[in-house]
């Protein structure tokens, strides 16, 4: 395990978990699902027991990557986690055809992936990337295949973590069948490059905060933090927990690329929480500010708990005061004449008052947020960057030395947004469809004309590439569905039977040309669904049997063939029989209707 230590420590920050567990040696409060308990210095939480890749006697920060946690990655990425694949590293992408080649070789493979896929599509609970968080979490109290043991008892780890603690021995099975361990081994060189990418611009941040704030990193002895990046998790995601005085954080670099400015946020909160917290006492005076912010957008935790709402405010203080507004920087030219100073001057007071204008409308807006406090620190960083105290000699003086009832005041007047700033990790803007990723979502709003025209384009460019032959099977496939979404009860029975016909021919071609396996075993199943409307149920059931057969581990495709198996397929007023298969709402009289998920027409 190639690791890097820090000059300094580095923590991180993400909502996505809504987990924290306390600072034990200054009584921190936890975002975590923890049982409370009472303590004189303010709330505190049962605490958990440190992840397995926390090494107390190793350096305060390293960046590293971690097998279990690559493994977990893999087996989702197995199961159809999509999320960020597009803006993923190559090596995602690699890893994946790494699994796929095992499952196309070996049946054991097979087996174990959809018994894999099936637990995971039984215990979804929000559709959202917290069911993937629950995943990551009980990955870092994993020992490393083949064991994959647990490393603590289900009551230190984290609630999340031991909701899904019951796929560990299907997941052991899994590895074992596609020879996991073999694939981390070939392509460990490509995350250690990731590694050595990412060295820099962490220590240089880490650095320019402890300058700002005038704290060296030994102010904290004994605290650890770990960055594991793993890349097949979606770009978009900051996983982290705090454990203790131990902070871990999983996040998946691009190109020595990935969101500082949410790293640097938790940074902070790293090096100021413990300050605050051990003066949660005087803070406590702010009581009276919490009711004026009751109408605020904030999450309940910071309208209910002075300690989180200072701290934040503080940081978003320290944030403003050294953000980059994005203004070129004005410099008087070398060798002005003296005379000409004062022009020069003037001018780089003009540019320091655009600066000054940018920081305050950006406490103004966290003010409007419901961060009450931002623009009382922020006037008291201005005092303190003159002065060469740390913030840890300071900070006493800005807590005890808050007018609390100006503070009130100041928040009673203040007019809250009606909503809250979008989530730190949550910001990236919806991907652009284009090609036949946009043809999918014409075909999906109804649109058959413009998806068969975006299909048939790219089937008529001339390219015997992999990425051009696995367009051109997915191109087949988008035709056919086309196809058999353009019969129409209305018209003809030649007409109606050359369409489908047609549908067909391009399945059958999806099948000739494409390797992947949901597109062929949807071709099968949609065969099979026409061949029983013909009424050839013998023809049908291989069709059906074949898609099984395909082992694409997703639950729509089996289930969907399994219906296939036990009864044919019918829809109201055409098949073999009076039942009609409700399986796709909407389905027209003449043909076999579409997959009922969108999951069951998109290639993964």
């Amino acid at each position: 395990m190639k690791a890097y230590p820090f000059r300094s420590s580095l923590p991180v920050f993400a909502v996505l978990f809504s987990v924290f567990a306390v600072l034990a040696s200054v009584s921190a409060q936890a975002q975590s699902a923890s049982s409370s308990q009472s303590s004189s210095n303010g709330p505190t939480y049962a605490q958990e027991k440190a992840p397995t890749l926390i090494d107390p006697a190793g350096p305060t920060v390293s960046l590293i990557s971690a097998e279990p946690v690559f493994v977990m990655a893999a087996a989702l990425n197995a199961c159809g986690y999509d999320e960020g694949l597009d803006d993923s590293a190559p090596v995602r992408k690699h890893i994946r055809d790494e699994m796929n080649q095992a499952f196309a070789k070996s049946e054991e493979a097979r087996t174990q992936r959809d018994a894999l896929c099936l637990y995971i599509a039984q215990h979804r609970m929000t559709g959202t990337e917290r069911d993937i968080a629950q995943y990551i979490s009980l990955s870092l109290y994993l020992t490393n295949p083949p064991e994959l043991e647990l490393t603590a008892d289900l009551t230190q780890m984290p609630p999340d973590s031991t909701q899904v603690v019951e796929i560990l021995p299907i997941l052991r099975a899994f590895v074992a069948a596609t020879d996991l361990h073999g694939i981390w081994l070939a392509s460990h060189h490509i995350y250690d490059q990731e590694i050595d990418r990412l060295h820099d611009p962490l220590s240089q941040m880490i650095v320019a905060t402890d300058l700002y704030l005038k704290m060296p990193a030994a102010t904290y002895d004994g605290r650890r933090f770990i960055v594991v990046i793993e890349p097949q998790l979606s770009p978009s995601m900051v996983n982290a927990r705090i454990y203790g005085t131990d902070y871990v954080v999983v996040i998946s670099p691009v190109n020595g690329k990935i969101p500082m400015a949410d790293v640097r946020h938790t940074y902070l909160h790293y090096m100021i929480d413990p300050l605050l917290y051990a003066r949660s006492n005087a803070i406590d005076r702010e009581q009276p500010i919490l009711k004026e912010i009751r109408d605020a957008p904030l999450e309940f935790r910071l309208r209910s708990d002075t300690v989180a709402l200072t701290i934040e405010c503080l940081i978003k203080a320290i944030e403003a005061r050294t953000m980059d507004t994005g203004i070129p920087e004005y410099k008087i030219p070398a060798g002005v004449d003296r005379s000409q100073l004062p022009i020069y001057e003037h001018q780089r007071e003009l540019y320091q008052q655009k600066v000054d204008a940018v920081k305050v409308a950006t406490v103004e807006h966290d003010m409007r947020q419901g961060y009450v406090l931002t623009q009382y620190f922020y006037q008291q960083l201005l005092l303190f960057e003159k002065d060469p105290a740390s913030l840890k000699d300071t900070i006493g003086e800005m807590v005890y030395g808050m007018d609390v009832e100006q503070q009130e005041h100041r928040a009673r007047d203040t007019e809250f947004d009606k909503q809250a700033d979008e989530d730190v990790l949550q910001r990236s803007e919806p991907r652009q469809l284009t090609g036949l990723d946009l043809a999918e979502a014409k075909l999906a709003a109804g649109d058959v004309t413009a998806a068969t025209s975006m299909a048939q384009k790219v089937l008529a460019s001339e390219s015997d590439t992999v990425a051009s032959v696995a367009d051109a099977a997915r191109a087949h496939f988008i035709l056919a569905r086309a196809d058999l979404m353009s019969v129409h009860p209305g018209e003809s029975e030649d007409d109606a039977e050359r369409t489908v016909d047609d549908a067909v021919a391009q399945f059958q071609k999806t099948l000739a040309t494409s390797k992947n396996q949901r597109l062929l075993a949807w071709s099968h199943i949609y065969l099979g669904r026409v061949l029983d409307l013909e009424c050839k149920r013998d023809e049908a059931l291989a069709e059906y049997k074949e898609a099984l057969a395909q082992r694409d581990g997703q639950l729509d495709t089996r289930l969907a063939a399994e219906r296939g198996v036990k009864a044919a397929y019918s829809v109201k007023g055409h098949g073999c029989d009076e039942d009609a298969d409700e399986d796709v709402p909407g389905a027209a009289p003449t043909k076999p209707g579409p997959p009922a998920q969108k999951d069951a027409v998109k290639p993964q």
